[in-house]
């Protein structure tokens, strides 16, 4: 016969009683929470109690309206652990169900994989001249992230303005103190996550800003705060102009950009 609403239960578990060691006290302990009274048939001295009135009854708490004796005979019947639990039909449940935070980042994790779970972004508007051939990390262009998983990945993304230079400036991705998205290992040669900057020559390079993009996905395998940044390198004392022109003379011809950094976690 066809029905209207959830599957009619196939069977149902059995009546759980609690005996109880009484004393000369209001309060006891139950084997199995409950929510409130209603779900407990409490009986003493084989007389059943009215719920609400004889007694409450809160998690694994029972509170008596008043004090049995060490000669009380008292248990109790679970009625609410004799109902069948129903699985919600699919689609029956909306966001207004689901409290606040409940879902982590964790849970969305899993079975999920390629989805986004958090963004960072840092995006740096001043200026900074870096003329120097030591390692140098751009100021104020870092963000910082801790996966929900060791299995999961950080995708890094942006873009880096910068004016012309007179050098070989390159610029490496680092996760902490670790080099990323590096080019591979040829003799003496230096390994950058890319280069940066034209060379200035007898053109306009010198009044000019070029944006360099940039994307890597990281594998981590770390569930630990992780600080992502650019640094330059270079072999001679050569000036990279982040966010401005080399030329910077008060001008409207003259430019002054912005640099980005963004990092995502992927779900693995």
């Amino acid at each position: 016969m066809p029905f209207i609403g959830n599957q009619p239960a196939e069977s149902y578990s059995a009546f759980q009683k609690q005996d109880f060691s009484t004393s000369a006290t209001t309060s006891y302990t139950l084997d199995n929470p409950v929510a409130n009274a209603n779900e407990l048939a409490l009986f003493i001295n084989f007389v059943r109690q009215e719920p609400t009135t004889s007694y409450s009854a809160s998690g694994t708490t029972l509170t008596l309206t008043s004090a049995t004796s060490s000669s009380d005979d008292m248990y109790c019947v679970y009625l609410g652990k004799a109902v069948q639990t129903v699985n919600p039909p699919n689609a029956s449940v909306g966001t207004s169900q689901l409290v606040d935070g409940a879902i982590t980042s964790a849970k969305l994790a899993s079975g999920t994989g390629g989805k986004i779970l958090q963004v960072v972004q840092t995006v740096k508007t001043d200026t900074q001249t870096i003329s120097t051939t030591s390692l140098t990390e751009i100021s104020g262009l870092t963000a910082a992230l801790t996966c929900s998983s060791t299995s999961n990945k950080v995708l890094i993304t942006g873009q880096l303005s910068v004016g012309g230079t007179t050098g070989d400036a390159g610029y490496t991705l680092y996760a902490g103190a670790t080099a990323i998205g590096v080019g591979d290992a040829a003799s003496s040669r230096r390994r950058n996550t890319f280069g940066g900057g034209a060379f200035l020559g007898t053109g306009n390079e010198q009044w000019r800003v070029y944006t360099i993009p940039f994307c890597f996905l990281y594998s981590p395998s770390s569930t630990s705060e992780i600080t992502y940044s650019i640094k330059k390198s270079d072999s001679v004392t050569t000036s990279s102009y982040i966010n401005r022109s080399a030329t910077d003379n008060d001008s409207a011809d003259r430019i002054r950009a912005i640099s980005t950094i963004t990092v995502m976690e992927v779900a693995g």
